[in-house]
């Protein structure tokens, strides 16, 4: 039997729709994406945590969630070990048979206590919170339910509800002592997979490690990962990357992990209307003046504008003139506001971690 559930905003909207997954009720910033597939790598993406994902596309569940695949601990089909979106809002719910589903979209929300409603205008929401900006809202099982107050995203440090609390270590084999020390600040797993790929360890550590505990891995190189919230809260976390970055050690930054670089250098960052979140975001390569395909996911963003001295625009978005990345004037410091993992998305720019670990190579040589 159908079960009535209620979507609200925090202007005052209230649409009736089908409830589906957990009986809870969800809060949380209203967040959009066009992608058409993927929902189980997007789910499980940190950088939503604690957000409501509104999915335009208007067929989700249709080929169910699979079983877990991991190599030496690293998943290969999930971005993290459990769902990270406070609630889902999708306009139709599928359950087809696939070959390798565990459980429908359904059944895995309920096992992860996330409520969804389905049954909603998503284009209609969608075009809402393009043209309203960045809106709270939440999810009800009934009308007459209680609101609870969504997560303050201006004011509150939520990497540390998504970063590792102890360092995890990824042994690599084929690394012959190379290791990639990865500050997790809410990362994906599709990350870990490309960095081991190369032929690196990883040692996973948390967002405020501080300097000395980094360098007392003796890392061939330091990455700053994706995650969520907003950057400008993580003070510990940028002033660390401050530190690390006069070591001359080749350090990457992506998404959130651009921004921390782009606040340890002397920049800023403000919250965007409604963000970046999709698999299908054009950028400009200013060097090579080509146009790429990425993913997506952030709220927070610096333009060309502002970009922080001693350092060098790498990408742009054509859209709105969002800086998505810039390389230090000495080469040892790259970042991007995308996903080159793009775990959903397109592998355009894994390109990204050749030219970062060539130049790992070249500074391990000296």
């Amino acid at each position: 039997m159908e079960k009535r559930a209620y979507l609200y905003t925090g202007d005052g909207i209230l649409l009736e729709g089908k409830g589906f997954g957990s009986s809870k009720i969800a809060s949380g910033e209203l967040v959009f994406s066009t992608a058409m597939n993927g929902y189980p790598e997007s789910l499980t993406d940190p950088s939503y945590f604690g957000q409501i994902l509104v999915l335009t596309n208007p067929l989700i569940g249709n080929y169910g969630v699979p079983n877990e695949i991991s190599s030496h601990g690293i998943l290969q089909n999930f971005e993290s070990e459990k769902i990270m979106v406070a609630g889902l809002v999708i306009s139709d719910l599928n359950d087809a048979p696939k070959w390798n589903k565990r459980l429908s979209l359904d059944a895995w929300l309920k096992e992860n206590g996330i409520p969804g409603i389905y049954g909603i205008d998503t284009r209609a929401l969608t075009l809402l919170i393009r043209n309203k900006g960045a809106i709270n809202g939440g999810i009800l099982q009934s009308r007459n339910a209680s609101k609870q107050r969504s997560e303050d995203y201006e004011k509150n440090n939520i990497v540390k509800a998504v970063s590792t609390a102890k360092p995890i270590i990824y042994k690599n084999k084929a690394g012959n002592g190379k290791t990639a020390a990865v500050i997790d600040l809410g990362l994906k797993h599709g990350l870990l997979s490309e960095i081991f790929s190369k032929g690196y360890s990883i040692c996973r550590l948390p967002y405020d490690s501080k300097a000395d505990e980094v360098l007392s891995y003796k890392p061939s190189c330091i990455i700053y990962s994706n995650g969520p919230g907003n950057p400008n809260v993580i003070t510990k976390t940028i002033s660390t990357f401050t530190e690390l970055s006069e070591t001359g050690i080749p350090m990457l930054g992506i998404c959130l992990g651009h921004q921390v670089a782009v606040l340890a250098n002397g920049g800023s960052m403000q919250k965007m209307k409604f963000g970046h979140r999709a698999i299908n975001k054009p950028v400009i390569d200013l060097v090579s003046k080509r146009a790429y395909i990425t993913t997506h996911n952030h709220g927070y963003a610096a333009y060309l504008n502002e970009i922080p001295k001693g350092f060098k625009p790498w990408f742009i978005s054509p859209d709105d003139g969002v800086l998505e990345g810039m390389v230090s004037n000495d080469g040892n410091v790259m970042t991007v506001q995308f996903h080159p993992e793009a775990k959903p998305g397109t592998h355009d720019t894994s390109f990204i971690f050749d030219i970062f670990f060539k130049k790992v190579g070249k500074h391990a040589r000296r």
